[in-house]
């Protein structure tokens, strides 16, 4: 391989004291909604702009092109981006092992300097970004800014992990010597991230990766290349050397599992569907000639998420929660509430308050802020919609059920609810990941527990209930990675909730949480006789 000549040093600034959640917007004051109106229209200005394939610092274009569209009004382009195919897998790969030779040893100091200063710009042009997320994959103000506002405690958390992991000493030290414990980076690693939280989690997996001192190839998707590209700009505007991170927009059968096969890759981070990680798993697992170690995968798949209410229960606070966590930005979360499950005791009056509750729910353009806006692309909205049909023949509906066809051109579809659903029913096994909740009658907690464990998937889930020795049981007995008591499923914050499921929900990553950066490194133990 090519030496390649080390760039200049960055400025090493530090942030002093410990770390704090950025906090979110208050659009109650006129102020800031002036200002949010005044970045959306400065973001509406610079839709359709093309964007290049980033390759070891160099720009290239690509005959087949990608088109982010708004799901809200599919006809404006947010975005024209290259497609890069299986021809683009070796340039990208070598220019990030190059960049790795010299970022591997740049000084942890310095790459936790950039990880600030990124979060400094991000946080001064936080309702900017904000708005390419409305534009792009249809979130409203308050979705946008919790992605942001993630995005930016990434920058500041993974940063002062770095620092600390640096520190890092073993435990005992023998007599008559000295030892030392490193956390060393990998190599050059697959950065797959999906479109619904296309800048948190986008950011969170490569802002681990480049701290850690790897290098990557960010192939972000093909429904959100834009805040990918709007990132990466970012990046380099802070002073990222070239090739540490590479951006190739690409179709997964093609560009995709080319990188994820290639000998040189080291690990994969991806967040996305069961199917696709299962994929990747199995395709990591394959030793390719000249791979000299065992690929590791950091996968966050799906998740079927229920939210239990059990008799003793607040019914008020229950009904809040579940709607918020069903139908927060259109129940395209990997942590949403999908399924109710509720005693019998209080099911009908469960029923009748949660559905005047979701029915107040407005819909239409993420402009204009309303509670939800449109589902991603047609394609999801036709499978959803699929769903809702089945649901209507396993279930009763509540309320919804339909495409919402007042709301504009968009993919915009009705909060619905389908209650009377049977345990290992299809609406209660399969994500569906959209605005669908599926309401299942318990006997009692024992039954609550029964069914909330019964999918293949352990991702989230919620309890409320007025009894201590019902929530210990959930605490020892509920088998998911984020549990929450008395509260909603969604809305994990970093630092607070480190994030990750069990089973076919992923490899239990536990994002945001203190070993995270494990996974982007390997330890090396060295013991100096003295």
């Amino acid at each position: 391989m090519a030496t390649m000549e080390a760039p200049p040093r960055l400025q090493v600034r530090l942030h002093e004291g410990a770390f704090k959640n950025e906090p979110f917007v208050d659009f109650s004051k006129e102020e800031n909604v002036r200002k949010m109106h005044a970045a959306l229209e400065k973001v509406r200005g610079q839709l359709g702009r093309e964007y290049d394939l980033i390759i070891g610092g160099k720009r290239s274009k690509t005959a087949e092109k990608i088109r982010s569209l708004n799901p809200a009004k599919p006809s404006e382009v947010v975005g024209v981006h290259q497609r890069a195919g299986k021809e683009h897998v070796e340039p990208a790969v070598q220019a990030a092992c190059q960049a790795f030779s010299h970022w591997s040893h740049t000084s942890v100091e310095e790459r936790a300097s950039l990880l600030f200063r990124v979060g400094d710009v991000m946080r001064e042009r936080k309702l900017e970004f904000m708005a390419w997320l409305v534009f792009e994959v249809s979130k409203n103000w308050a979705e946008a800014d919790g992605d942001i506002s993630e995005t930016i405690d990434f920058c500041e958390f993974y940063a002062r992990e770095a620092l600390r992991f640096a520190k890092a000493e073993p435990p005992v030290q023998l007599p008559g010597e000295r030892g030392t414990l490193t956390y060393i980076p990998l190599g050059v690693g697959a950065v797959i991230p999906p479109w619904n939280f296309p800048c948190a989690i986008m950011a969170g997996m490569t802002l681990a990766s480049i701290v850690s001192g790897n290098t990557v190839v960010l192939k972000p998707s093909s429904d959100s290349p834009t805040i990918a590209a709007k990132f990466v700009e970012l990046l380099e505007e802070c002073g990222m050397p070239d090739g540490v991170v590479n951006l190739c927009p690409g179709g997964g059968a093609s560009f995709g599992d080319s990188l994820v096969a290639h000998a040189k890759i080291r690990y994969i981070a991806f967040t996305g569907s069961r199917e696709v990680g299962l994929h990747i798993n199995q395709t990591a697992a394959q030793q390719q000639k000249g791979q000299l170690w065992i690929k590791r995968t950091v996968l966050e798949m799906g998740g079927k998420d229920a939210i239990v209410v059990d008799a003793d229960a607040d019914v008020d606070a229950a009904v809040e929660g579940v709607a918020q966590a069903a139908f927060g930005f259109q129940g395209q979360k990997c942590s949403a509430c999908s399924r109710a499950i509720v005693d019998e005791r209080i099911y009908d009056k469960f029923l009748e308050k949660l559905k005047l509750r979701v029915e107040r729910i407005t819909i239409g353009d993420p402009a204009m802020n309303p509670n939800m806006a449109a589902v991603i692309n047609e394609g999801s909205m036709n499978d959803i919609l699929r769903y809702i049909e089945i649901g209507k023949k396993e279930g009763r509906l509540i309320t919804g059920g339909a495409r919402a066809t007042d709301a504009g051109e968009g993919y915009f579809i009705q909060p619905t609810v389908i209650a009377d659903i049977a345990p290992k029913s299809t609406l209660e096994q399969e994500e569906i990941f959209g605005p669908v909740l599926a309401v299942i009658r318990s006997r009692n907690f024992d039954h609550a527990l029964e069914i909330a464990n019964d999918t293949e998937f352990g991702l989230t889930g919620a309890v409320y209930s007025g009894s201590r020795e019902k929530l210990d049981r959930a605490v020892r007995e509920f088998h998911v990675g984020n549990l929450y008591l008395n509260r909603k499923c969604t809305g994990a914050m970093v630092g607070a909730h480190p994030f990750g499921g069990f089973n076919m929900s992923g490899t239990d990553s536990k994002s945001g949480g203190p070993d995270y950066l494990y996974l982007f490194t390997q330890a090396k133990s060295v013991a100096e006789k003295v």
